[in-house]
């Protein structure tokens, strides 16, 4: 299964190199469907500051309670956003 290699054994945060992996993706993503960091971070339930953190350099890890939020904002499975 796709998630379960990106999380740590407890399935609570993303590892290494998924982190930068992920923002990458997650903005390219975020782009594509024509939205800002701060129309995503309200459709996501989630702090503007904390999206800019997970896109950016030196991203912070994001939980599986937070991919599933960005997850429903983009309307598309997690399985689908962990696709990159």
């Amino acid at each position: 299964m796709v998630v379960k290699q990106y999380f740590t054994p407890d399935n609570k945060t993303m590892t290494g190199d998924i982190c930068i992996k992920f923002g990458k993706h997650l903005r390219v993503l975020r782009q594509k469907h024509g939205l800002t960091q701060e129309e995503l971070a309200d459709k996501s339930g989630i702090s503007t500051k904390y999206l800019q953190n997970l896109e950016g350099k030196n991203p912070k890890t994001a939980s599986i309670i937070t991919v599933e939020k960005l997850a429903k904002a983009f309307n598309i499975s997690v399985s689908q956003l962990l696709k990159f």
